[in-house]
């Protein structure tokens, strides 16, 4: 579910990064490919690597047709397997709040980046709610639900992600906000696609019938949902961009 809300950001970040073909692009965090193969398309990178903790995602992600060419490491954000000065442009999708220590994640990519390469990264604006399932989160912990947040949600602001950069020594540091929607036939239907977030499906998972029932009432009215009309659910991410000098 997570792919097809990223891939809605995808476009829009890329058009602010404004970067040439024919790069050589690090996907960090690369999961199963979703942001991966719009880079692929859109960018022409003379050579694309992702990497990624989970065998699974990497497995799926070498299935995509529009990734023949891509290279796949498993690996970890705060430890990359990559060369110094190896990569023209680097990015991070839906990663850095994740990340136990994120500057550390950054100074590892400001590590594979040449000077005067790229940095970037978009994420959920968690500490603005601008997480795309925000009222399931919402309904989940109004019902009584523990759902601890990502180790970092902190980072997620604007003003977070432009500290951040900034302290990893990089120049010319931008910040953007992107919105994006999508629309569902009913709560039913984002039922089902919140069983894409790990966390969210082990929770429902956990609930015996009759708590899972009482939590899907308290989503639906927590959407505001009306019989036979269709809802939009909205989602705003932060993006930030610099180079290495």
């Amino acid at each position: 579910m997570m792919g097809r809300w990223s891939a809605r950001v995808a476009d829009p970040f890329l058009d602010w990064l404004a970067l040439p073909p024919g790069l050589d692009w690090l996907d960090d965090g690369c999961g199963n490919g979703s942001f991966t193969e719009v880079l692929a398309r859109r960018q022409r990178p003379a050579s694309l690597v992702g990497v990624d903790p989970s065998p699974a995602q990497l497995a799926y992600a070498r299935e995509r047709p529009g990734l023949p060419g891509a290279r796949w490491h498993a690996g970890d954000a705060q430890a990359l397997p990559l060369p110094d000065a190896s990569v023209d442009a680097a990015v991070m999708a839906l990663v850095l709040f994740f990340l136990p220590d994120p500057a550390l994640g950054l100074r590892e990519l400001v590590r594979v980046v040449r000077p005067g390469g790229t940095i970037a990264a978009y994420h959920w604006d968690m500490a603005g709610g601008g997480f795309p399932l925000q009222a399931i989160l919402d309904a989940v912990r109004a019902d009584g639900h523990g759902l601890p947040p990502p180790p970092s949600n902190w980072v997620s602001s604007p003003e977070a992600s432009q500290t951040l950069w900034r302290e990893a020594g990089l120049v010319g540091v931008q910040t953007a906000c992107f919105e994006v929607q999508r629309a569902f036939d009913s709560t039913d239907q984002v039922w089902r696609s919140a069983q894409g977030n790990p966390r969210l499906r082990a929770l429902f998972a956990s609930l015996a019938p009759e708590a899972r029932e009482r939590l899907q009432a308290r989503v639906r009215d927590q959407l505001g949902a009306r019989e036979g009309q269709p809802l939009v659910l909205r989602a705003r991410a932060t993006a930030v961009k610099g180079r290495r000098p």
